[in-house]
This record gives structure tokens, C-alpha cells and sequence, in this order.
């Protein structure tokens, strides 16, 4: 764990070297998520195609989550974020010069790539540039600013649509991930300085996993739950919307709702963590996320659903930043990239794992039963939770 630090740290200290880049970079990732299955159809693609372009990028994501972690351990975390972010620039310049489909899934798989450098480098900055007693409303600030970057994004996306086409958005992608980089690049150092990392105290991925399986198997059980239950609701709440006979357009409304209220709460949900401790957010937030998932099937119209979302919204905005906030508090000083490269490869089977439960569930049984089934996993989670993961808020 990262010792405490007797220097004056504040929360804003952290604008403009993580937060401002990161606002750029979530709205570049928000311009390109909702287009990718689109533009591969423009390229010819059949639909059955067009789901495993998108899923093409969730496996450039995950595989290369720990060659991340080896790279930022050698070249440290900003560095790796102005490396990517430059990769990535080129990449969306790439798709929005109109690829065949072939070199466009390259591409797609090279965007999930760097996207899981920046993160990973995000991550590990963030984390060794905060002091435990402010990490909570540190990673809750990131976690909104993503919130608040992926509602933005696909508003550009819509208007630059309109007048370029469906690679359009890569332009926005492109600039947007160029403005995060420079910002980045000109950014001064948080005035907290950690201890350095021990020469020669790496032992390798390898000898990471073995020196932290306990936590990794109890902690990292309760992050997979929690991303699977994130991600299952992006299914769920739709298809149960289409089940029940709402149109596109309202579904998409209740979706925008729920984000409402994620976003607003994201600050007040870190100073928790910080002053009570991180359970005291992550409870509630995995009880009400599985009591909302369970409770899609009871719904039968607009506002029966709706006040469903909210809820669901209302836990996930409970939920701001606190995988970020446990993988951080839980990750050793010698080796941290490396911890925190494997705790994103973990959560990332979890946003993987989640629709494909929903799509297994349904189709040995009924959309419901997924719903319930998906419930079922969170309500797991949560004694894993409450009975194993220690509380990793240092007080002193």
C-alpha cells in the first residue's frame, strides 16, 4: 500500500495533468463507441460481422491490458499516456480515411490497444500521485469526468454525422485524444510525490499474481461482479425495453436519464469513500445495481422501467471510481503498474463477461431469467464483499 504522505495535497492539484485529459479523451471514446458497428456495415459488413468488429475491440483491450502495465513499468505512466494517445490519433486518422473492412478491424483492434495503455497509465498516475485519504474522491472525479465525456461525445458525434459520414466521429476521436496528449504533454507534476518504487523489487507479472492471489481472487471476485453487472444493464435495460414494445428513441431517453444521475453524484460518492471508508459506497452500490437488475423483469411499461433505470443509475453513480479506488488502495509500491495491469485485465473479463451471461442465460431460458440470474451473481458478490475484501482506507 502506498504510505501516507505528509505533504499538502489538493484534489484540484490533479486538473490539468488527469482530469482535463481525460474529459478529452472520454469524449473522443463516447464519439466512437456508438458508430463502430455502423461504419462496419457502411464497409460491407453483415450484422453476425458487425457485433464482432465491435467485440474486436474489447480484445485489443484485454489483450494487451498486461503488455500495458510491462510498458508503463518501463517507461513510467506519462510518458505511456503521450505514446498511446500519439498511436491513437493516427489510428482514428486511419479509420476516418476509409479503410476496407479487413485493415478497418486491424484498426478496431489496435483501438482497444491503446485505449488499454491510456487507461492502464491513467490508472497507475492517478493513483501514485494522490494520497490514500484523498484516492476515493480522486478516482470518483475520474470516474464522472468518463460519465460526463461519454454523454458529451456522442452528441459531437451525431452532429459531425450528419456532414461527414460515419467515419466523421474518428476525426473527432482524433482531435479530441490530440488536445488530451498536448494537455498532458505541458502539464506540470502533482505537487505529491510518492516514494519511489524500490530498485530491482519487480518480480514480473508472474510473481505479482503469486504475491497477491489471496487479494486478487476475494477483491478481484467483487470487481468482475461489479463490472458484470455494469454491463449487463447495457443489454438488458434495452432488449427489456424492445420486450415490453417501447420505441428506440425512449429507450434511449431512459438510458440518458440514468446517466442524469450517475453524474451528479460522483463527488459527494468520493468524499464518502474518503472520510468513512470505501465500503461504505461500494455496498450499497452492488446491492441496489443487483436489486435493480432483478427487478427489470416486474417492469411492463415507460414508467415502470424508468424508475427501475433510476435506481440502477442511482447505484452505478454509488459505484463512481470504486474499482479504480480498491485496485489503487490494494496495489503494492513495488510493482504497482503490473498489479494495476492485471486488476484492469480482471474487470475487463467482468464488462466481456456481462452480456455474455445475458446472451447465454436467454437463450437456454428467458431474457427475465438472465435479469434474475444477473441479480443472483451481484447478491454473490456483495458477501464476498461484506465477509472477505478488508477495508483498504488508511486513517492513519
Amino acid at each position: 500500500m502506498t504510505p501516507p504522505d505528509p505533504q499538502p495535497f489538493h484534489v484540484r492539484s490533479l486538473t490539468w495533468s488527469v482530469y482535463v485529459p481525460n474529459l478529452l479523451f472520454s469524449i473522443g471514446q463516447g464519439a466512437a463507441i456508438p458508430v463502430i458497428a455502423l461504419l462496419a456495415l457502411e464497409l460491407g459488413a453483415s450484422p453476425a460481422v458487425a457485433g464482432l468488429v465491435v467485440a474486436l475491440r474489447g480484445l485489443g483491450t484485454m489483450l494487451f491490458d498486461i503488455p500495458a502495465g510491462m510498458l508503463v513499468a518501463r517507461i513510467g505512466e506519462k510518458k505511456a499516456m503521450v505514446l498511446s494517445g500519439a498511436v491513437l490519433v493516427l489510428v482514428s486518422m486511419g479509420i476516418w480515411s476509409g479503410p476496407t473492412l479487413w485493415a478497418y478491424s486491424l484498426l478496431v483492434i489496435l483501438l482497444g490497444a491503446t485505449w488499454a495503455v491510456w487507461l492502464l497509465a491513467r490508472l497507475a498516475f492517478a493513483a501514485g500521485s494522490s494520497p490514500v485519504r484523498y484516492r476515493g474522491r480522486v478516482m470518483s472525479m475520474i470516474g464522472g469526468v468518463n460519465r460526463i465525456g461519454v454523454l458529451v461525445g456522442p452528441l459531437i458525434s451525431s452532429l459531425v454525422i450528419t456532414g461527414r459520414g460515419l467515419s466523421g466521429p474518428f476525426l473527432v476521436v482524433a482531435v479530441s485524444v490530440l488536445a488530451a496528449t498536448v494537455a498532458l504533454a505541458v502539464s506540470r507534476s502533482p505537487a505529491f510525490v510518492p516514494e519511489p518504487e524500490p530498485v530491482g523489487s519487480g518480480r514480473g507479472v508472474l510473481g505479482v499474481v503469486r504475491d497477491h492471489r489471496g487479494i486478487l481472487v476475494t477483491a478481484g471476485s467483487v470487481a468482475v461482479v461489479a463490472q458484470v453487472l455494469r454491463s449487463s444493464r447495457e443489454a438488458l435495460i434495452p432488449l427489456w425495453g424492445d420486450h415490453i414494445g417501447l420505441a428506440a428513441g425512449t429507450i434511449a431517453l431512459i438510458f440518458a436519464a440514468s446517466a442524469a444521475i450517475e453524474s451528479l453524484i460522483f463527488y459527494p460518492v468520493g468524499m464518502l469513500m474518503d472520510r468513512r471508508g470505501r465500503k461504505w459506497t461500494a455496498i450499497p452500490s452492488i446491492a441496489l445495481l443487483a436489486l435493480g437488475i432483478a427487478l427489470i423483469p416486474l417492469t411492463s411499461d415507460l414508467a415502470s422501467l424508468t424508475a427501475v433505470a433510476l435506481l440502477i443509475g442511482l447505484a452505478n453513480g454509488l459505484g463512481s471510481g470504486m474499482n479504480m479506488t480498491l485496485g489503487s488502495d490494494l496495489s503494492p509500491l513495488a510493482g504497482r503498474s503490473l498489479f494495476l495491469a492485471v486488476w484492469r485485465l480482471i474487470t475487463d473479463v467482468g464488462n466481456i463477461g456481462g452480456p455474455l451471461l445475458v446472451a447465454a442465460v436467454t437463450s437456454a431460458a428467458t431474457l427475465g431469467a438472465a435479469a434474475v440470474v444477473v441479480g443472483g451473481a451481484g447478491l454473490a458478490g456483495l458477501v464476498v464483499l461484506v465477509r472477505f475484501v478488508p477495508e483498504t482506507l488508511d486513517r492513519g
